[in-house]
Order: C-alpha cells, then structure tokens, then sequence
C-alpha cells in the first residue's frame, strides 16, 4: 500500500493541518516508509513461533523482575465511603442518567 499526494492532501484536511508543500511531500515519504516496513514485516512467515516475553529473551537467558501481587494497604472502603451521599452494599449508588 502506498499513498499519493491526494491521500496526505486529504488527511491533512482531515486533521485540520495547513501543510507546505515541502512539509507535504515529507510526510508522503515518511508515511510511504511506514508502510513499507509494516508490508515487510508482514511478509515475515511466523507460523508456529512462539511469542517471546521480552526481546532480550532471544539472545540470553533472562528472569523479569515481577514483584509479587500482594496488597499493600489496607482495606479503607468504608472510611472512604463515608462522604458519600448514597452507598448500598460497599457500592456508591449515582443518579440514572440514561433512560
């Protein structure tokens, strides 16, 4: 895919851009360059590949340093709640606004 001065001319009129012609056909390239690379990645045959959880994983052995998915503050939901105009079941009630 590849876009033509017409298709930046009316993106630009889209976004509300006022753009020189210079700066027009920048952008044509920049976004033809885009495209090219995402075609050639595209064409890259990645059936049956096993997704990698970080890039450096391909090269050498890492650990992701993950903390551990504890909680760390205590549970302060009726203090917090206590403010509000309408609470019912740990839950704060708000007016019905679409019919």
């Amino acid at each position: 895919m590849s876009l033509t001065s017409q298709d930046i001319d009316r993106i630009a009129n889209l976004a509300r851009l006022d753009l020189q012609p210079e700066e027009r056909e920048r952008m044509l390239a920049q976004i033809n360059g885009f495209f090219g690379i995402v075609e050639a990645m595209q064409a890259v045959y990645t059936s049956g590949i096993e997704p990698m959880a970080h890039p450096v994983a391909a090269i050498q052995d890492i650990t992701l340093r993950l903390r551990p998915d504890v909680a760390s503050e205590p549970n302060q939901r009726e203090a917090n709640q206590r403010s509000a105009p309408a609470v019912e079941r740990g839950l704060f009630l708000v007016p019905k606004v679409i019919e």
